[in-house]
């Protein structure tokens, strides 16, 4: 993919992926109440009460910061485990906690780890969330093992076939907070750990000026409407990034960021936390340009999170995030979009909109690299033919509604007027 004057970006786009990604974090935990047909097992509530409780107070040692209390609640017996959480606990002391609690918990559900003592699986719902950051929590489902030792409960292990999915599991996190970022970083020096987070505090004011409050048809402003605040989480390696995103490190390789959102949403509720997760090998070998573009892209996408539905297509979401990452830059569009530039040279111009296939890093670097660069080109036509505010406010129609209805009702246009608009645009803005 380019990485050279652009951003490198995700396969799959920001929105969908984090989409995608929210599948794989907040995994269903079903009947977790224990609701059932069957008799209840007194035994197994039991177990569950008592493994809640362990939880409970598990919960709360972190939370205080108590590392005592916080081992004391470990198997004794299983020393290499207690080395582990006592590492894991240290990693945690500059992550500024607001709460971390564990709920949803439901006892027999797989096979516990082997040993002696009265064992019992225990599936959960870590919810935790960022001081000043995070205005709903993060919720990660966990997999443990408790076992009854002489009338009182440890937690004794837990599933770790699925890798380090928290950057405190895989080493000392470093928080570097900046006036608007929290930068947290794991096997990462503080120097390169304070440039993302000088890079992280310029694209807040850089979105909130393209994504303003109030702006759009409805004239409202929902939570998480402007990145006021931004968690970026910047790993040790691909390998790294690929753990905490529960996907092989192959499928990031070359992307320099990805969105993430996980959370609760809906009922007017607050939108769902962002994270930024920076793959420090595509980052690093990016221009300064590059950088700044692939932070203020990816912010753009933590400020309209609550905006963006399943019906926004995917050219709106990519394109108006490049379009603020573009906004004020002083840069020939060629420039931009070299790759859509040759392909109109060459006498090959775009017939349609970006499809949100087009976006899939199967299709290839140079059809995903076309696919943003006409994305943005679209979004760069509203803005200088309509006006940003029309700009944004096609964007949060679209989140409600069609694209053709959006348009029709905020730009006066249909799609396929928009579409013809944005061929004669392309054209005649990269020749």
């Amino acid at each position: 993919m380019r990485a050279m004057d652009g951003p490198t970006r995700r396969p799959g786009g920001g929105r969908r992926a984090a989409l995608r990604f929210l599948a794989v974090v907040l995994i269903a935990l079903p009947a977790l109440a224990g609701c059932g047909a069957g008799p209840v097992d007194g035994a197994a509530v039991r177990d569950t009460d008592a493994v809640r409780r362990l939880l409970d107070g598990w919960a709360t040692a972190l939370r205080d910061r108590d590392e005592g209390a916080y081992l004391a609640a470990v198997d004794p017996g299983e020393r290499a485990y207690r080395d582990r959480r006592r590492q894991v606990f240290a990693n945690l002391a500059d992550v500024p906690l607001a709460s971390w609690e564990y709920g949803a918990v439901r006892t027999g559900g797989f096979t516990p780890a082997p040993g002696d003592g009265h064992r019992v699986a225990a599936e959960a719902e870590l919810r935790y969330r960022l001081a000043g950051y995070d205005t709903a929590p993060v919720a990660v489902p966990v997999r443990l093992t408790a076992v009854r030792r002489a009338g009182r409960w440890y937690v004794a292990g837990d599933d770790t076939a699925s890798g380090d999915r928290q950057l405190w599991e895989q080493g000392r996190v470093t928080a570097v907070r900046g006036r608007h970022s929290l930068v947290l970083g794991a096997g990462q020096e503080p120097a390169a750990l304070r440039a993302l987070s000088g890079l992280a505090d310029a694209a807040v004011p850089a979105v909130a000026a393209a994504w303003p409050d109030g702006a759009g048809p409805d004239g409202d402003r929902r939570d998480g409407d402007r990145p006021g605040r931004l968690v970026v989480e910047m790993p040790a390696s691909l390998d790294r990034m690929g753990a905490l995103l529960g996907a092989p490190p192959s499928d990031y390789r070359g992307i320099a960021a990805v969105t993430t959102t996980a959370g609760e949403k809906g009922g007017g509720g607050p939108a769902p936390a962002g994270r930024i997760v920076v793959n420090p090998e595509a980052y690093t070998a990016l221009s300064p340009f590059g950088r700044r573009a692939v932070l203020t892209h990816e912010a753009t996408h933590v400020a309209t999170r609550a905006r963006t539905t399943d019906t926004t297509p995917m050219w709106l979401s990519e394109g108006f995030a490049d379009w603020v990452a573009y906004r004020t830059a002083d840069r020939a569009p060629a420039a931009i979009a070299p790759e859509l530039a040759r392909a109109v040279h060459a006498g090959r111009p775009p017939e349609r909109l970006p499809a949100d296939a087009d976006f899939r890093f199967t299709g290839g670097a140079d059809r995903l690299a076309r696919a943003y660069e006409g994305a943005w080109l679209a979004c760069r036509m509203v803005a200088e033919r309509w006006g940003e505010r029309k700009l944004v406010a096609f964007y949060r129609a679209a989140g409600t509604g069609s694209v053709d209805k959006a348009a029709r009702g905020v730009l006066g246009v249909g799609e396929r007027e928009l579409t013809e608009g944005w061929r004669g645009y392309v054209g005649k803005t990269l020749r």
